[in-house]
């Protein structure tokens, strides 16, 4: 006697969808342990000493490493990265290119984010005309949130942007350059440079990996359900037998 008859088409979905969620909910984990390494790494490289550009080949792991520069700011050349937002108010960050003496090699330095209250006016700010001794950290972008995938709008400077593609930005310069956006530190040519560590906490993720695998269980009890439902539903159909 049948006990459990889900039916094809139930079976089928679950038999897709089960998988898929628990994937999910795994992936979240994953997620959340990578962000909270990285908050340690962060916290480590505050603490220590920033290196000069030319050292940072030696860097296993370049995230975060603070660097010490000097060179200038390439003030032709301006990108702005949009829909940057702070404490509600729409704005952009300023990157520009910064020649590093030292080393030779060109940097993508992003200076702070600035309010653009009226998009119908392109917003202005200076750029030091001498050369500068600052501190930044090298950022590698975890590819968090959704970002348009588009080039640089328009042929005149300073350029929007939506998403910092340095190794595109240098092509477009027709020079070579550090393949990592850097963020400058508080200091000279610096704008508001309240840098977020990572765009969503570890427990935020470990909240979307419960989601996940709440959704696979209450499935796969939906499934027993049903299967058991129809197989009782069936044994209690009346037989009809001929005379």
């Amino acid at each position: 006697m049948n006990v459990f008859r889900p039916g094809w088409l139930p079976s089928l979905l679950v038999l897709m969808l089960f998988p898929a969620l628990i994937a999910l909910g795994f992936w979240q984990l994953a997620r959340a342990e990578e962000k909270r390494q990285l908050l340690v790494d962060n916290q480590a490289q505050q603490l220590a000493a920033p290196v000069a550009i030319a050292e940072l080949e030696k860097q296993a792991n370049p995230a975060y490493v603070r660097v010490k520069l000097q060179g200038y700011f390439d003030a032709q050349h301006s990108f702005l990265l949009d829909n940057r937002t702070r404490d509600g108010q729409a704005g952009v960050e300023i990157l520009q290119p910064f020649h590093d003496q030292a080393s030779g090699q060109w940097l993508l330095l992003n200076r702070g984010w600035l309010p653009w209250p009226d998009r119908r006016i392109t917003p202005t700010f200076a750029t030091p005309d001498t050369p500068l001794r600052l501190q930044a950290s090298v950022y590698v972008s975890l590819g968090d949130g959704l970002q348009l995938q588009q080039g640089p709008q328009g042929k005149a400077w300073p350029r929007v942007i939506s998403a910092v593609k340095p190794d595109q930005i240098w092509r477009e310069l027709g020079r070579a350059g550090l393949s990592h956006e850097v963020r400058l530190a508080p200091g000279p040519g610096s704008f508001r440079v309240d840098w977020p560590v990572i765009a969503m906490s570890p427990d935020k993720h470990l909240g979307y990996a419960f989601q996940w695998f709440a959704l696979a269980t209450a499935l796969l009890g939906l499934f027993i359900y049903l299967g058991l439902h129809n197989a009782r539903e069936t044994r209690h159909e009346p037989s009809h037998h001929a005379s």
